[in-house]
């Protein structure tokens, strides 16, 4: 199935004359401060009075819900829940997933949503065409899938998550690579709305890829350029 999101002109969200900040941080990041650190930052984006940013981290475990998620996903409040005000349903985050929100001007890019979203699922692609493997979009579920033939025929695994929001088309919240979570914590929810039992979670370790943070935040760095 071609996906609608192949067709669009990525081209135009590139700025060779922009300045992106990187910020990776140490030690998880509890959620509501990483919430209130990207407001600030986006509004001076907005004003001018700050660099564009991405900012590499993980979070303690925990759920959030964007502006499409129902309360009946979540089957075992295991961990702390939040709204996140992003787009999309509920996810996980938590040790061992790499989270980069992305902070940037849209006005200066390319002010369209759609282009951004596939732009996001771009760089996520080919950062992780980096170690070999092949994520690819799907027209029905925004994100980064594998295929997994070795759990049976039109068996998935989703790999990364992405959800966004814009403020002022300054953009906020962004993407989650999984590296080596534990991903026996995402069956305390319905990662992203997804019932359909041949579609589930998986990482680069569960792969068989000994990739680390570090490896990936290469990779993310590296291909970033390529799309933004």
């Amino acid at each position: 199935m071609v996906n609608a999101r192949q067709t669009l002109d990525l081209t135009l969200q590139r700025r060779a004359d922009v300045t992106v900040e990187w910020l990776i941080s140490d030690r998880p990041v509890p959620y509501p401060d990483a919430v209130a650190t990207m407001e600030r930052r986006a509004e001076a984006i907005a004003s001018g009075a700050a660099s564009e940013l991405v900012w590499l981290l993980e979070h303690p475990p925990l759920y959030s819900g964007g502006t499409s998620a129902r309360g009946d996903d979540v089957r075992d409040a295991r961990f702390p829940v939040f709204s996140s005000g992003r787009g999309g349903q509920f996810t996980y985050h938590g040790p061992g997933q790499r989270v980069a929100y992305v902070m940037l001007d849209l006005k200066r890019r390319k002010p369209d949503v759609r282009a951004y979203v596939a732009s996001l699922e771009e760089w996520i692609i080919r950062a992780l065409a980096e170690f070999n493997v092949t994520g690819e979009r799907r027209e029905d579920r925004v994100g980064v899938w594998v295929n997994r033939p070795d759990k049976g025929e039109g068996f998935e695994d989703k790999i990364a998550a992405l959800g966004v929001r814009l403020k002022r088309w300054v953009s906020l919240h962004g993407v989650s690579i999984n590296v080596e979570p534990d991903l026996t914590h995402f069956s305390g929810l319905v990662p992203c709305g997804v019932t359909d039992p041949r579609y589930g979670v998986t990482s680069l370790v569960d792969l068989g890829l000994p990739v680390t943070m570090a490896d990936l935040d290469v990779a993310l760095k590296r291909t970033f350029s390529d799309v933004f």
